[in-house]
Order: structure tokens, then sequence, then C-alpha cells
């Protein structure tokens, strides 16, 4: 199993464990989805049935984005400037780290991400916004979005802000 962290924090900000789809040759898209978890007891990732879930609801369990709960993705807010700021920041950080370790990619990365962000920024209301559990501010920044059906949640990470770790 890979779990991929961030190469400024060295958060793990989620694993191979989870759909992971690569875009653009740019970001990778994880898709999520939201389950139930009660204190104490491990989500096998089994379904519930619907009176399991009345229980468990009624039992103090709580819904959560499996993704946001097993990786402890803490939510964080922006407005459109100050994303800016941060992502103009943040990019200058992976073009220095690339230069050192991956000379061939920052043209590449350069060039992508100057156009997902442009995607970013025009659908800008539609994002979430979560960093890694050490909530550094200048690691990375990870997009949740919704899929068009506007019920299937999917997370947006730069590829090469992460790192592969095998376990």
């Amino acid at each position: 199993m890979l779990v991929y962290t961030d190469i400024i924090t060295d958060d793990e900000m989620v694993s191979d464990a989870f759909p992971v789809k690569e875009v653009d040759g740019i970001v990778y898209e994880v898709d999520c989805q939201m389950t139930l978890v009660k204190e104490g007891n491990i989500d096998i990732g089994a379904n519930p049935s619907a009176e399991e879930t009345e229980e468990a609801l009624e039992d103090g369990a709580k819904t959560v984005n499996n993704v946001i709960h097993s990786f402890r993705l803490q939510p964080t807010s922006f407005d459109k400037k100050s994303f800016l700021t941060y992502l103009k920041g943040y990019m200058k950080q992976i073009e220095k780290k690339l230069s050192e370790t991956k000379p061939e990619r920052v043209e590449v990365f350069k060039k992508g991400a100057s156009e997902f962000a442009k995607k970013i920024i025009a659908n800008f209301k539609d994002y979430e916004f979560y960093t890694g559990e050490s909530m550094n501010p200048d690691g990375m920044v990870a997009l949740l979005n919704y899929r068009g059906d506007g019920i299937t949640p999917y997370f947006t990470f730069w590829m090469d802000g992460l790192k592969p770790v095998k376990l």
C-alpha cells in the first residue's frame, strides 16, 4: 500500500486504498464517501442496513467523510484573494523542491499548475479546503468538491506536492 505524504509538512494526506486517478498529469482526484463512524468501532467499509444506521445514530455515531476522517485532515477557509496568495507561495515551494529532486518536471508543473489553478478559481465557490493534520499553513491544501451528481465527494491533490511512501 502507498500512503501519499505532503512533501513540505510530511503530513499523510491520502493512500492508494482509495480510488486515485491522475488528471491532466498535474493532480490526483481521489473519490471518497460519507461513512458512519461509532466511538470505539472500526469502519470496515461495509454498508450498514437502515436499522443499523438508526441504532448507530442513537448511540452517538456520526457521519464523516472517509478521507477526512482517515487522514485527520483539518478544515480551513479562504476567500479568492487569500487563496491566490497562498497558491502563489505554495507553487514556488513546489517548484523549488522539484528543481532539487526532479528538474525535468519543473516546466511541466509550472504550465499544468497554472492551467489547473484557473479551473479552481473559475469554480472557487464549489470547493472546500483542508490542510494536513499538522495544520501547517505552508503545506498542501486539499480541495474537496462534488461530482456532477452533487452527491459524490472527491478530493483534488497536487501530484508534485505528494510523495508516495510504501508501507
